[in-house]
């Protein structure tokens, strides 16, 4: 029997998008590195909130999509529209040990959440 989280879950294809800053040009390693620290903390954060969209894309396999922003504007610009229709955002923040300054925003993680509603906010930039 399904859990009361999983019944709220509209149905659909779920995907967890990962958007890198282009302007910054992060070794292949560090932007990897980047990418898994913004969907620890999506999944961290939907445990956390009980979002129904959670269970959805696990069961479907939790895809998840790199790509890239030319800049910081863009990645926030795209997490202002995120916020605006529900979907969680992590915005990362490196810690500066190694190829970046401290407080550098490397990366943004959309979702879990409906591939129709990341689309439209993502779909134009290129992949990782």
């Amino acid at each position: 029997m399904p859990s009361d989280r999983r019944s709220r879950a509209p149905p659909g294809e779920y995907k967890m998008v990962l958007v890198v800053r282009g302007e910054i040009r992060l070794t292949a390693g560090k932007a990897a590195v980047q990418v898994a620290h913004a969907a620890v903390l999506l999944v961290e954060q939907a445990i956390d909130r009980g979002r129904p969209e959670l269970d959805p894309w696990r069961a479907q396999g939790q895809k998840k999509i790199a790509l890239v922003a030319p800049t910081l504007a863009d990645l926030q610009q795209i997490e202002r529209h995120a916020r605006g229709v529900g979907i969680l955002t992590a915005m990362v923040q490196d810690a500066g040990l190694t190829e970046v300054a401290p407080g550098t925003v490397t990366c943004l993680g959309l979702g879990p959440a409906l591939t129709g509603e990341l689309d439209p906010l993502t779909g134009t930039l290129p992949l990782l």
